[in-house]
C-alpha cells in the first residue's frame, strides 16, 4: 500500500473517531497535499494556507521560546480549524464543527499527527511492506523544511 493510501486510511479512521470531524487534510511541509478527506473545500488552498501556518506558528514557538511547534487551533464562527505537527515533513488539518469537543478533537488529531509522521518517515516498498504490529523498517532521513510554501495558487477564489 502506498504512503498516500495509508495516509489516507489514517484521515479516514479519524472521521470515523470524532463525528463532528467535517474534514481532514494532510499536506507536506511546503503546501502540497498528500491525502484529503474533505467535501467541499479546496484542498490546494487550504494546504497552501496550513503551510503558511505552520511556519508562522513554529516562528512564533521560537521566538517566544516555548519549544518545537505542535498545534495550532483557529475558531471561527462555525468551527474549528485544527492544525498539528505530523512530523518535519508534513502538517495535518482537520475542519470540525462547533459543537466538538475540543479535547477529544486534540487527543485524535496529535494520535494522527502521530501515526502520519511514522507514515512519512517509513514508506513501505514491494519487497519490503510494513510489518502491521512489528517494529518499523529503518527509517529515511527526513526531507528538509522551508519556513513558507514555495508555491502560491495563482489566483483567488474570493475575491478582492
Amino acid at each position: 500500500m502506498a504512503v498516500e493510501a495509508e495516509v489516507l486510511h489514517e484521515l479516514h479512521r479519524l472521521r470515523t473517531c470524532v463525528p463532528q470531524l467535517r474534514g481532514a487534510l494532510a499536506a507536506s511541509a511546503d503546501g502540497l497535499v498528500l491525502a484529503r478527506d474533505m467535501p467541499d473545500v479546496e484542498a490546494e488552498a487550504l494546504a497552501a494556507l496550513t503551510a503558511a501556518a505552520l511556519g508562522v506558528g513554529r516562528r512564533m514557538a521560537d521566538l517566544a521560546t516555548r519549544g518545537e511547534f505542535r498545534e495550532l487551533l483557529v475558531r471561527g464562527a462555525g468551527g474549528y480549524v485544527a492544525t498539528y505537527a505530523a512530523g518535519p515533513s508534513a502538517v495535518l488539518t482537520l475542519l470540525a464543527d462547533d459543537r466538538v469537543n475540543v479535547g477529544r478533537l486534540h487527543l485524535e488529531g496529535r494520535r494522527s499527527g502521530t501515526r502520519i509522521a511514522e507514515l512519512m518517515t517509513t514508506p513501505a516498498t514491494p519487497d519490503r511492506p510494513r510489518p502491521p504490529d512489528g517494529p518499523p523498517p529503518p527509517a529515511l532521513p527526513p526531507r528538509s523544511l522551508g519556513a513558507l510554501p514555495l508555491r502560491i495558487p495563482p489566483q483567488s477564489r474570493y475575491g478582492s
